[in-house]
């Protein structure tokens, strides 16, 4: 069979086993005890909370805790009576045919797997557990396991033991080529030449694996492909949306920032801190004020109905993303009101808020740069500038006492029209100035705007200053922080101060004693920043590693990653996940150690084929018995595609590129073409990552393939399959422009058929034709020719573009 028609059927396999999961109650692997956090939890959260949670406590029932939901109701009935179902009015309201007597009363109802699950667990005793992510960080030790290779890396016990639990074998190792395509995507996201294909398939050496890992974390590329995923997750854009949609003045350089810090490994303690508090660290450096532009990434509407209202709108932008980023918890619900499923008040909302008092917004209509743009120019230059603009001034200054002087001896209608608008006071002196003045005066006059003139030359002829997009500005903190009521900033209550949310049980931070002024920060985002990167933040590490494992593996460990409350999802592996975490941080919080120890591993290493067995057992993986295969990300499409014909611009680094668009996506602006500017054709091939972002015009062929929407944090890409990608691949402009290059790249204008597509296989899929791939292509070019009578040039560029539109080139297995 054909490599390309093996991949469609994979493909065909995963749809049809998502199908048989989607038809059915999933089958449960085989355990002896109710999981209370995976299993109960999430049924009364998603269920009951509504009417019988923290915010709301109908006929005095409540699930929010052990004893409240075993408490006697208003009824002088029990919800839940450990070991007697039939006690338990929980089931039988959950049960009843009776539709004025069913709960929950409105939404969807308990199904009978999770009716099964709740008398289960009630039979069992109805054991509760405090929500995982809430408690501390345990310590586990890896497993004992029956399998030997399975025991040398602890991942790789973790995985072993719960498939064993469940009566499941993990697969066996993948092929050599498809492990080495594999980890070039997911560390590099570019795929590997033939000949470094070729290399690791002859090393035979037990440290080939290892020599690659190292390898590509060496690469520059390593920071672009992880870089990229941070840039998700924190909003990156560089236009401020709404209808005029703007330009964020070096947007680039934060970008650049993300990418040089994953290069470096820097630590990511340092990584948080720089980013919340950059400005206020011990050493501030250009590049931790760089780090600041976190903040200036949001949406910002430059022309707002309520300014009050937009301020407020813009710190929740910040809260939501900083919650759901840094900590996995999602804060939306208690702007307005306590939260319904996690323990987080609305007061906790807003003393969250409190630590960003400080901030400004992005800019202002008459000064796009005073709030946003930070001069970090060498003190030199800026030594220069300085004394330029202080020459300006005093000969400024001088004029206007000459202006003064003769302005004094005007009628008073001209006195009158020198104090209102500039162009009324210009065109009196330039009319009656010099007939007011002595002629020693009017020559010194002459002089100073000379020297104006010159003044200005000058500063034209200096270096232009080096700023970067940041906290350049900051707003006097001169009041106290209030709950809003209901979330309306014209609507305050009771007065905040600065305070952790309440769950992590920590005492409130001391604040400086420094009062904040309009130019110095007021120093509380310092204290916030050290309290989220420390080692005894129960979320931050189990966060960071769970997302390490998610780009690894395609889901995390908790598959809702930017949310690690009761609502999310509980992880699958639960002391895998803290082992990771404490690791992380033994490993002084390096992001590289942590890919080394993940790759190393054999879950990791597995291959991605399915098996009745397994497939009928845990149809999602939640296991991890085989490695899940996946489609390419949108950049990753685009460049390999450059990568293919030889044309890529592998450049790091600079200002953002603009591919071409046509006038078609251009008129889709309100102005069309507005902020989209021209490239050159080689600047237009460096990689996907260095594409300006501009919010109301994103690159179509990403967007096809689930580029994601810049205006808020995006946890994980959608990984669809549908009609606008095909269109996209075979009749879209770039598609047909890089099939064309690699036509010419691999000297299609030959009258040798065959030796064409050993040729575009080998540059494309990295190797070797076969016998029947190499028949197949050439009949096709035929075909082409003589039956649509299209020329040779064009029928071998559409092979090529046939070549980039299989499988086998746009899935990793």
């Amino acid at each position: 069979m054909k490599p390309h028609c093996e991949s469609v059927l994979k493909i065909s396999l995963l749809i049809a086993a998502a199908l048989t999961c989607l038809s059915g109650p999933m089958v449960r692997a085989a355990t002896t005890k109710i999981d209370f956090q995976k299993q109960i939890q999430p049924i009364l959260a998603k269920k009951c909370y509504a009417c019988h949670g923290p915010d709301e406590a109908e006929s005095g029932l409540e699930f929010t805790s052990r004893d409240a939901a075993l408490a006697e109701t208003e009824s002088g009935s029990f919800a839940i009576v450990p070991g007697e179902v039939d006690a338990s009015l929980l089931i039988e309201r959950i049960t009843t045919e009776d539709e004025f007597e069913r709960m929950p009363p409105e939404g969807d109802p308990v199904t009978e797997e999770e009716a099964a699950l709740l008398r289960e667990w009630i039979a069992a005793g109805a054991e509760w557990e405090n929500h995982w992510a809430f408690e501390p960080l345990s310590d586990p030790t890896p497993p004992e396991v029956a399998s030997a290779e399975w025991q040398a890396n602890p991942i790789d016990a973790f995985i072993y033991d719960s498939l064993s639990n469940a009566n499941l074998k993990p697969n066996g190792p993948a092929g050599k080529r498809e492990l080495i395509r594999r980890v070039y995507y997911d560390l590099t996201g570019l795929p590997p030449a033939k000949a470094e294909v070729d290399a690791f398939v002859a090393d035979d050496s037990p440290q080939a694996f290892k020599r690659v890992t190292e390898h590509l974390l060496d690469s520059p590329h390593y920071g672009e492909r992880w870089g990229r995923h941070w840039l998700d997750l924190v909003r990156f854009a560089e236009t401020n949306s709404f209808e005029r949609d703007g330009p964020k003045a070096n947007a680039w350089k934060f970008r650049d920032y993300v990418i040089r810090s994953f290069n470096e490994d820097k630590p990511y303690d340092q990584f948080i801190r720089e980013q919340l508090a950059g400005d206020e660290l011990d050493q501030v450096t250009k590049e931790t004020l760089t780090a600041t532009g976190y903040y200036r990434l949001g949406i910002w509407d430059d022309e707002p109905a309520d300014e009050l209202q937009a301020r407020f709108d813009g710190l929740d932008d910040i809260i939501l993303t900083t919650g759901q980023v840094f900590l996995g918890l999602t804060m939306n619900c208690a702007r307005c009101h306590d939260h319904k499923i996690d323990p987080i008040p609305q007061k906790d909302y807003y003393s969250m808020l409190s630590f960003f008092e400080d901030l400004t917004p992005y800019a202002s209509r008459s000064d796009l740069n005073t709030f946003s743009q930070i001069d970090v120019s060498s003190d030199e230059l800026r030594a220069r500038y300085a004394a330029n603009d202080q020459q300006r001034r005093s000969i400024e200054q001088q004029m206007q006492e000459i202006e003064q002087i003769g302005i004094a001896k005007m009628s008073a209608p001209d006195q009158r029209a020198t104090e209102g608008a500039k162009r009324d006071r210009n065109r009196v002196l330039n009319e009656k100035l010099q007939a007011n003045l002595t002629d020693q005066q009017w020559d010194r006059y002459q002089e100073l705007k000379e020297q104006l003139k010159a003044n200005a030359k000058e500063l034209k002829a200096l270096p232009e200053r080096e700023r970067v997009m940041g906290l350049a500005t900051y707003r006097k903190i001169d009041e106290p922080t209030y709950v809003l009521y209901r979330g309306s900033p014209h609507s305050p209550s009771d007065e905040v101060s600065p305070a952790f949310p309440t769950l992590f049980e920590d005492a409130p931070p001391a604040l400086p004693d420094t009062e904040s002024t309009t130019d110095r920060s007021a120093g509380r985002r310092r204290i916030l920043a050290d309290w989220i990167a420390s080692e005894d933040n129960r979320l931050t590490a189990r966060v960071i590693v769970n997302r390490i494992w998610q780009f690894h593996f395609g889901r995390g460990i908790v598959r809702s990653s930017n949310n690690f409350g009761q609502l999310g999802t509980p992880p699958t592996h639960p002391e895998l996940l803290d082992f990771l975490a404490n690791r992380f941080m033994q490993d002084g919080w390096s992001i590289k150690s942590m890919h080394r120890l993940i790759l190393s591993s054999r879950a990791y290493q597995m291959s991605s084929q399915g098996n009745e067995t397994s497939l009928a057992a845990d149809p999602d993986n939640e296991l991890f018995w085989r490695f899940d295969p996946r489609r390419l990300s949108a950049e990753e499409i685009r460049d390999s595609m450059l990568a293919a014909n030889g044309s890529l611009n592998t450049a790091v680094y600079g200002p953002s590129v603009y591919p071409t668009l046509s006038p078609e996506v251009l008129a889709g602006q309100s102005k069309p073409g507005s902020g989209w500017g021209k490239s050159s054709q080689r600047d237009q091939n460096r990689r996907s990552v260095y594409i300006y972002v501009k919010r109301s015009l994103l690159t179509p062929m990403l967007s096809a393939f689930d580029f994601p929407d810049p205006d808020q944090t995006c946890e994980a890409r959608f990984m669809t399959l549908q009609p606008a990608q095909a269109l996209s691949l075979l009749n879209g402009d770039f598609a047909a422009q890089q099939a064309a290059k690699l036509a010419d790249s691999v000297e299609a204008s030959s009258d040798d058929n065959r030796e064409m597509v050993r040729r575009v296989i080998q540059a494309v899929l990295a190797r070797d034709a076969t016998d029947a791939e190499i028949a197949d292509g050439d009949a096709l070019v035929t075909r082409l020719q003589t039956q649509h009578e299209l020329d040779a040039a064009r029928a071998k560029t559409l092979y090529c573009l046939s070549v980039m539109n299989w499988n086998e080139f746009l899935f990793v297995d």
